[in-house]
């Protein structure tokens, strides 16, 4: 059996110290409990110290989280250690993590401690967490710029003195993977008790190595990993969790490794990260950037047409996406253009598809993003001619407020007969395509919904653009009106008769 690695995630503490990335107790409640469903084995909480609001936020988190320990920073200082204890005192898991500079510049320049008095003090915090909590960790700030010799002296006696976890710290992201791999083989041969001991890492990304130097410290037995969703973190931010999880699942076959991470939870805890902080995530960022999983290039797109491990070598509902992307260019084939054709709905006969692919190939060399909306508008006069009308709107009547439950009543004819039905919702437009879903029998999955103008002045014109799913397949309807509500309702009735265009019969109402 693969051996585990500790995922430790600092999202909540050193993440939160990005600049602008301040979050108050329920945001950092929310995304405790996203990384309790991600199952990552202890959740850094915060620096209680550092302000009654890191207080509250760690204490909230203690309380409410169960699965995961929940560590509390702090400095070797008296005060510190009592506010870390009192903050996660009611955790089911709680863990102090201890930390002081070791590194020569560090002590002298920000401590102003002599070596010495640096590793009295560890100890002494050490000691002094262990009477409280018994899950202690020791942090050797800037350990990747300390003296060999000091360092191990240092960790050899916290860990006599209690500690249950030695953290490696490359604080500034300066050590490169071989060096680091060199430094954690020298703590092993060197530090006599380091065996008694979990031995974690926490590198930082200043020089874009931070995953790579938390996976070399892997081979040199580094089994807690520190690490942050979307890599955010001080400066350039911190190794990345998705990365690091990733890079192990993906190739067991050289790590012989495994996490307790369910993977499929990534990308939703990625875009709640990247929501309450405010901080996108960069289309190529690896796993969870918007590009991980999209394909462009004619001869991309027809190996993955074909077969999706042609290029891709993990699976995008392993982290919790649907799919992948076939993204629509200049440099898309004939293949990946009839495919979105296909999934919006249309299937025109070669000759059609000959015209539109001419079409689409000059528009795009116009226009960068080429969107289904585009799509739709350069098929438009082409194939919705062919698209039978087999509802139509006859009446609708929409009754709503700020104090009142929206309700709509609809009125659709189908071949010569009315049908009328009504129904609420949380708003007016949900009001009507709930009315319409219990005329037409329909049950349809609504994934996309817009309104723009297509004219300018207080009488424009609106376009809605109204996009469902029904076993696998997208239909896409548009309405117009000066009324947003009538374009809304006649787009998503369009929709439908799209979609029933497509099957072998129109069952529904009868």
């Amino acid at each position: 059996m693969n051996e585990k690695i500790i995922i430790f995630d600092t999202t909540l503490r050193d993440g939160e110290q990005c600049p602008g990335a301040s979050l108050n107790t329920q945001e950092k409640l929310e995304i405790a409990r996203s990384l309790e469903k991600l199952n990552v084995d202890v959740i850094e909480a915060g620096f209680p110290i550092s302000s009654p609001g890191d207080f509250e936020g760690v204490e909230t988190i203690a309380k409410n989280i169960h699965n995961p320990t929940i560590a509390a920073l702090s400095r070797a200082v008296e005060q510190d250690i009592k506010c870390a204890w009192d903050a996660i005192k009611l955790a089911k898991k709680p863990r102090i993590h201890i930390f002081i500079a070791t590194s020569p510049i560090h002590m002298k320049l920000k401590l102003e401690k002599t070596p010495q008095e640096v590793l009295e003090q560890a100890v002494f915090a050490v000691k002094m967490a262990k009477g409280f909590c018994p899950d202690v960790e020791f942090s050797a700030e800037d350990a990747s710029r300390s003296e060999p010799e000091f360092l191990y002296q240092i960790i050899t006696e916290t860990i006599k003195a209690g500690a249950n976890v030695i953290n490696i710290p490359d604080t500034v992201g300066y050590i490169q993977p071989e060096e680091f791999g060199w430094l954690l083989k020298g703590i092993r041969e060197n530090v006599s008790n380091i065996d008694q001991v979990t031995m974690s890492v926490h590198c930082h990304n200043d020089l874009g190595l931070a995953v790579a130097n938390s996976l070399e410290s892997i081979k040199f037995g580094a089994r807690q990993i520190e690490c942050t969703i979307n890599g955010i973190g001080e400066r350039a931010g911190n190794a990345s969790l998705e990365e690091i999880v990733m890079a192990i699942h993906t190739r067991k076959d050289f790590y012989n490794k495994n996490t307790n991470i369910e993977t499929r939870y990534i990308y939703p805890t990625s875009r709640l990260v990247s929501r309450l902080t405010n901080f996108a995530v960069q289309p190529n960022k690896a796993i969870v950037g918007k590009n991980a999983f999209a394909h462009e290039a004619g001869i991309h797109q027809a190996g993955v047409l074909k077969d999706a491990s042609t290029y891709e070598i993990m699976k995008p509902q392993t982290i919790g996406l649907e799919g992948n992307q076939l993204v629509l260019g200049k440099h898309s084939g004939r293949n990946a253009f009839r495919k979105r054709l296909i999934e919006l709905g249309y299937e025109p006969n070669n000759e059609k598809l000959n015209k539109l692919f001419e079409q689409f190939k000059q528009l795009a060399d116009k226009k960068k993003d080429i969107y289904n909306e585009d799509l739709i508008a350069l098929i438009s006069e082409t194939l919705i001619a062919d698209i039978a009308d087999i509802y139509e709107l006859k009446y609708f009547h929409i009754s709503t407020g700020n104090s009142i439950m929206p309700t709509a009543t609809v009125r659709l004819l189908k071949e010569g007969k009315i049908y009328e039905d009504a129904a609420c919702g949380d708003g007016p437009v949900e009001a009507v395509f709930n009315a319409i879903d219990r005329i037409t029998g329909m049950k349809v999955k609504l994934t996309d919904y817009y309104i723009k103008a297509v004219t300018r002045g207080k009488d424009a014109q609106g376009e809605a653009i109204v996009e469902i799913k029904n076993n696998g397949c997208t239909y896409v309807g548009k309405g117009i009106s000066t009324d947003t509500l009538e374009a809304s309702t006649k787009a998503y009735i369009k929709a439908i008769n799209r979609m029933l265009s497509q099957s072998e019969d129109h069952k529904g109402v009868e």
